[in-house]
């Protein structure tokens, strides 16, 4: 097996595991520091309800279907034990945990994962034949017979494997390594008695709302492959790719109108790693396409999509969950656009297209994402996360109690442990900067202490500082978005204009670094409109990389054309994030989205 297929995976593993070196990788998450500042904040709002959880209480429906005691409270929720779903949060918690115990190597929060990991352990020996869920098996008989009729039992699945799969490669535990090979084994088992034909219906998620989303199943597995080199294991990866959606993705043609955007983003996932993998160029293809696809003609203003069904047939489907006609957004503005779950998968996406190409159109995007879809999912007092974030007017946030246990609940948990990632990437000569994050990188294989110091997006100077022992030589390459009016960048105390244009550009700066050289990027705004796709009136305004929303609870519809506009907009204090609009009289508060709470507000607005 050629290890420079697995860039991105093994990006993932502690500094406790090693691993070839690759030729552009993130670094792995525990060389990655948060530095003091309110993205800190945000994530130790996540770890703090992460603590809260009582673990018995995750394992209580696991115990009872290995018929196990257990005098724990039952979850609510979706993870109660009447639902389908239940056992799905274990798994992004399962994640979650690893991905702070490789971090901080917290003993509490290692002693907490591993307790998990040895109870999950009990359930699975108890059920027998590799089998472990907080559900019976004969969820997965229905699944079989009826094509549905049960609730999505592989999308559990997935989530419990990759949370295993990551408490091994992240923490080093081998316990839950042979846990996933059990359970691939019980799986590989049930699907190869399965014929091609019925295989291919338990893979046709066309319809609205499918009951048999199968989750990341093939991405899990190719993972698991890459670790394993068993090809059972790629064999079966195989059976859950399903040839109606990545043959003509790969042929470039959308046909994502009507789908159900999570249950179809993470199979590109699944794509993408069978490239990595088999070197197909097919999926590589369709992998790069879709991401292509979705931005053009699916995707709001943040990079968010998901909204109601073109033809809806099922009570979601009206207002949330599915992606709609092609460039065609003017009447999806529902109070339940922009899924988490769909947030979280398409930034992993443009993660895993940039390690392959470096292409700084990825990077941009995933700027984008970071203040606009995914830090405002969460609120930036209460630590609550959001299911939709709606971006209509006039809109507000509805958060998630922390007994609902949605799938975005999950996702959301997860994901904030990460924000620590995709600021770094790096190959042997070049070191890219792609998030401005207060943030200490330490570059091992250099012997290179990286920080970047600032309050970006809200002030538009960033500060990093070199610390090396020796004089080196390597290229830094810093992002510059497409949004940037212009830059300026010193080394040292000595200035530079760069040439912006509307497009990202990698800014190369190569030479002999020595200790203590201080670079200041500097990226300045401007106001800019966004119109509604398939909608010339409907807009939406940002400043520099920060998506503005206009706080009050009525509907704004302005008499102005979209050059009037730019003309009434004012900077009163970009520090505290203060913008504000006179027209007729009256006074437009406009704010940063990522800074709502519990405001009314309107991301996008009506003009004449």
């Amino acid at each position: 097996m050629n290890f420079r297929h697995f860039i991105i995976y093994t990006s993932l593993f502690c500094s406790t595991l090693t691993v070839e070196a690759q030729p552009l990788q993130e670094f792995s998450i525990d060389k990655v520091e948060l530095n003091p500042s309110w993205v800190k904040e945000r994530e130790q709002m996540d770890i703090d309800f992460i603590i809260s959880i009582d673990v018995d209480r995750l394992l209580h429906t696991f115990r009872l279907n290995a018929g196990l005691p257990s005098e724990a409270e039952p979850l609510g929720g979706w993870e109660a034990p009447y639902i389908g779903l239940r056992g799905h949060f274990t798994g992004h918690y399962l994640s979650a945990l690893s991905s702070l115990v490789c971090r901080y190597k917290d003993v509490r929060l290692s002693q907490r994962l591993d307790y998990l990991v040895n109870e999950l352990d009990k359930c699975q020996r108890t059920n027998g034949k590799g089998y472990l869920s907080a559900f019976p098996e004969t969820d997965f008989d229905v699944l079989e017979r009826n094509f549905g009729g049960v609730w999505a039992p592989y999308y559990t699945m997935h989530k419990l494997m990759q949370g295993l799969l990551d408490a091994y490669t992240l923490t080093g535990n081998k316990k839950a390594y042979e846990m996933v090979l059990k359970m691939a084994d019980y799986f590989n088992n049930r699907m190869s008695h399965l014929s091609i034909e019925s295989q291919r219906r338990l893979l046709d998620t066309r319809a609205a709302n499918p009951a048999n989303e199968a989750g990341g199943m093939n991405e899990v597995l190719y993972k698991l492959y890459a670790i394993s080199h068993d090809k059972k294991h790629l064999s079966l990866a195989h059976m859950f790719d399903p040839e109606w959606f990545a043959t003509p993705l790969s042929e470039g043609k959308d046909i994502l109108s009507g789908l159900h955007s999570n249950t179809h983003i993470v199979l590109v996932h699944g794509f993408f790693w069978r490239h990595q993998i088999t070197g197909e160029q097919k999926y590589w293809d369709a992998a790069r396409n879709f991401w292509d696809i979705l931005y053009k003609d699916h995707t709001y203003v943040n990079g968010s999509s998901s909204g109601p069904h073109p033809r809806p047939t099922t009570p979601t489907s009206k207002t949330a969950e599915h992606w709609g006609e092609a460039g065609k957004l003017s009447n999806t503005l529902s109070t339940e656009t922009g899924e988490s779950c769909v947030t979280h998968n398409t930034q992993k996406l443009s993660a895993y297209l940039f390690s392959q190409t470096a292409q700084p159109q990825y990077a941009d995007k995933m700027m984008d994402m970071y203040w606009n879809a995914i830090l405002p999912i969460q609120s930036p007092t209460s630590g609550r996360m959001v299911y939709h974030l709606p971006l209509g007017s006039p809109r507000t946030k509805k958060y998630l109690e922390p007994g609902d246990f949605f799938c975005c609940s999950g996702s959301t948990t997860e994901a904030f442990t990460r924000l620590n990632t995709g600021i770094y990437w790096h190959d042997k000569q070049s070191l890219w900067v792609n998030q401005y994050v207060p943030s200490t990188l330490t570059w091992d294989e250099r012997g290179i202490t990286f920080t970047q110091e600032g309050n970006f997006p809200l002030s538009p100077t960033t500060t990093f500082k070199v610390k090396t022992k020796q004089k080196q030589r390597f290229t830094l390459k810093l992002l510059i978005p497409s949004w940037a009016e212009s830059a300026t960048i010193s080394i040292n105390g000595r200035e530079k204009k760069i040439r912006t244009t509307k497009e990202p550009q990698h800014y190369a700066i190569s030479r002999q670094w020595k200790n203590g050289d201080e670079i200041k990027l500097t990226l300045n705004s401007e106001f800019r409109i966004h119109r509604l796709q398939g909608e010339g009136h409907t807009v939406a305004i940002s400043y520099g990389p920060q998506l503005l929303a206009f706080v009050g609870n009525e509907e704004v519809k302005l008499n102005l054309t979209e050059e009037q506009l730019l003309d009434h907009l004012q900077v009163k204090d970009s520090a505290e994030g203060e913008y504000i609009l006179n027209h007729n009289g009256k006074q437009y508060k406009l704010c940063p989205f990522f800074l709502l709470d519990k405001e009314t507000y309107s991301v996008y607005i009506q003009l004449k």
